[in-house]
């Protein structure tokens, strides 16, 4: 991996194809917890790259970003939007050069965690926008974690700097502690709340101060460092100083032989630290007031990497070899279809990210996983709701395909000669599922559709039929997904449908060690049937899933009957002995089984799979998980007693209890069963002052006493598939 680090490194000999090199391309995402600004962020940022002529609001339904009605009404991001810009810094090494800045907006809730996990899946860098007065909230915790699976070097802008209670310092503490980030300011506030009135940069230790004349925040003063901040300034330097000179000797050498470092070799250097992911630089501002983003936007350029500062990029071949792409539009065409969506205009547009070669409009794409071609028929470059045709993406670039079929979520699209996949991203499971029905015979069909292309663009909603009452169920991450859902059903398919009450994804596990015997000898005068399996079953470490090894020797079963033996156990494993949940979390050893040299089948060996299952299963003191919830509400103290109550009341253990900003934060976690309709009750409790965010935490038994129920229930409800 090479960091670019002078101009003179920055006239590629791709250039002359692309309006904008390599180099000169930062693919970011903005990501943070529900609330804390970030399409207010990247409207700000829209509006100062020239994008927009008039700054949209959140709260006005009037952001570029949030262009469904479902975002506009609820004044919340529910898909990722993807949308291009310039910008040219004043300094740095980069100073002069316009670059191009992709950035895909993305939801703070989790129950559309999928969007964020995709898009940071395909990007190079991301800013993760974090509030002033609460710090490090639980989504900031998910979307850090999702960027440390993808290995996304990142930058921190501490938003809502103007607001009461406003402490940069508390949240940069709060990143180091909750994240265990190696953050550190690169520039510093002059006052906070409504006293917000500068920056102290402390690269190059120059000051300025926001124009309060200027009602769209474009121009600042150039002003001294005030005295009263001289100290900590001198000592913040220092200790970004250290920080960055573990990653350059260059620096390193100077800063201990005390040599003069100069402003580009400091931000190269912090630049290397950022790209290597040791280091996050910490930029404070309001995106509200207009404070602070064009320093956020030099800071994108200077220190957040293009495509070719990453590693090469992981793939595997055909024989699941692994295999190492480059970055080159001279090279064979390799992109990852990222997002799928149904277009009203346009029909299905397929979003890719192409990591290396150069598409075409016309070009024949081949997909390894249906190994089936595709022509692209148009090409794209998507500005959120807005379309522009285009001729040509080049390596690096993000865009939208028109005609390319059968391509799911995941699938790489590559050069027929090319054959390789590239890792996909990875999705949670739906936590909460309910029953759905059209309200008239004649919405059966649309709805169908419907649900079918919803599915398809959303890997964590499913939709199954249950073969018994024909009820159609959909499954998803929480009520706000399912409600998104219907609404999209209605507005976008025109369906009106019926919900049933909301059912929890439980699971179930072993919590024994124990043997089944599975005998399925059926004789009927002809040839009968007849398969014989013996397995012992034991737990599996927690999250580790479902492991089937075949353990047999001496061919007691002979090797074509050892797969259906295992699609037996899986089969049963969809319907555990407790409640008829999924099973999850164990270990099927196959040693021991007999055959018959004509009666044998893999159909006699599937069910002998599925009897030896239950039968162990029922020996191995099986127990009922629920999904647990993270659950933080910020509450004024005075409402503080009642939440506690009501949390305990909901089967709730609380985790922590910390006042911040004047609110009492509560962090809790409580069975998913508990919080249906908490929205309505919590806003009674405090008279609409307090508010929350959960995330799935994790499984945990059910007690005792609430099993019963749920057994009750599951054995009235029709069989689960």
């Amino acid at each position: 991996m090479s960091v670019v680090t002078t101009k003179d490194k920055l006239s590629p000999a791709n250039a002359k194809d692309r309006a904008f090199p390599m180099e000169w391309t930062r693919n970011i995402g903005i990501a943070a917890h529900i609330d804390a600004g970030k399409t207010t962020t990247t409207e700000r940022i829209l509006y100062y790259t020239g994008v927009v002529h008039k700054m949209g609001e959140v709260h006005e339904g009037t952001a570029v970003t949030d262009w469904m009605e479902q975002e506009r009404e609820r004044g919340i991001t529910i898909t990722a939007a993807a949308i291009s810009c310039t910008w040219t810094t004043a300094s740095g090494p980069f100073a002069d050069i316009q670059h191009r800045v992709n950035i895909i907006d993305t939801p703070g809730h989790v129950d559309f965690t999928a969007e964020v996990e995709r898009s940071l899946r395909v990007l190079d860098g991301a800013v993760a926008v974090f509030c002033a007065v609460a710090g490090v909230q639980p989504q900031s915790e998910t979307v850090w974690r999702q960027a440390t699976k993808y290995n996304v070097p990142r930058i921190a802008f501490v938003n809502k700097m103007d607001r009461t209670g406003a402490d940069f310092l508390g949240a940069l503490n709060d990143m180091r502690t909750k994240l265990a980030a190696n953050a550190h300011p690169l520039y510093l506030p002059i006052g906070a709340e409504e006293n917000f009135k500068g920056l102290v940069d402390l690269v190059s230790l120059t000051a300025s101060l926001f124009d309060e004349s200027d009602p769209m925040g474009v121009k600042s003063i150039p002003t001294e460092i005030p005295a009263d901040m001289r100290d900590q300034v001198a000592q913040y330097r220092e200790k970004l100083l250290e920080a960055v000179s573990d990653f350059d000797d260059v620096i390193a050498e100077k800063y201990l032989g005390g040599e003069e470092i100069t402003p580009d070799e400091f931000k190269l250097a912090i630049r290397k630290a950022t790209v290597a992911q040791g280091f996050v630089g910490v930029i404070p501002g309001s995106a509200f007031k207009k404070k602070g983003v064009q320093r956020l936007l030099d800071a994108v350029v200077n220190y957040l990497p293009s495509p070719l500062d990453l590693p090469a990029i992981k793939a595997e071949d055909s024989d699941a070899n692994p295999v190492e792409l480059q970055p080159n539009d001279s090279s064979k065409v390799a992109g990852l279809a990222f997002k799928l969506w149904s277009d009203p205009y346009v029909g299905k547009l397929v979003f890719v990210r192409v990591y290396t070669g150069t598409l075409t409009k016309g070009s024949v794409l081949y997909n390894p996983r249906t190994r089936r071609t595709e022509r692209v028929s148009r090409l794209m470059v998507m500005k959120a709701a807005s379309r522009e045709d285009i001729d040509v993406a080049h390596a690096g670039d993000i865009c939208a395909l028109i005609g390319v079929k059968g391509v799911i979520t995941g699938d790489t699209l590559c050069s027929e000669d090319l054959d390789v996949r590239l890792e996909p991203p990875t999705f949670p499971e739906p936590v909460i599922s309910m029953s759905i029905e059209p309200k008239t015979k004649a919405d059966q069909e649309k709805m169908s559709i419907g649900l079918g292309r919803l599915a398809e663009e959303d890997p964590t909603f499913r939709v199954t039929t249950n073969p018994e009452t024909g009820q159609t169920l959909i499954a998803g991450m929480g009520e706000l997904h399912l409600e998104i859902i219907r609404d999209r059903l209605f507005r976008e398919f025109k369906v009106e449908a019926d919900a049933g009450k909301p059912q929890i994804a439980y699971r179930e596990t072993i919590t024994g060690k124990a043997e089944g015997v599975g005998k399925f000898i059926r004789q009927s005068g002809g040839r009968g049937q007849y398969g014989h399996a013996v397995i012992k079953l034991e737990p599996n470490e927690k999250g580790k899933g479902i492991e089937v090894l075949n353990e047999i020797v001496g061919g007691v079963i002979p090797k074509e009957y050892i797969k259906p033996t295992i699609e037996g156990i899986m089969e049963a494993a969809n319907n555990g002995t407790v409640a008829g949940y999924p099973v999850v979390d164990f270990i099927a050893r196959i040693y021991d089984g007999s055959f018959h040299e004509v009666d044998s089948s893999e159909m006699a060996f599937k069910m002998a799979g599925i009897f030896a299952f239950k039968e162990a299963m029922a020996r191995c003191a099986p127990i009922l998980l629920e999904p647990v919830m993270k659950v933080e509400v910020s509450t004024p103290e005075e409402y503080q007693g009642d939440i506690l109550g009501d949390t305990n009341r909901r089967r709730g253990r609380i985790q922590n209890m910390e006042t911040k900003g004047g609110a009492c934060i509560i962090t809790s976690h409580v069975p998913l069963e508990m919080m249906f309709g908490y929205a309505t009750d919590i806003r009674s409790l405090s008279k609409g002052r307090a508010s929350y965010s959960m995330e799935p935490s994790h499984f945990e038994q059910v007690p005792s006493q609430i099993l019963s129920k749920i057994v009750e229930t599951s054995s009235r409800a029709p069989a689960r598939t």
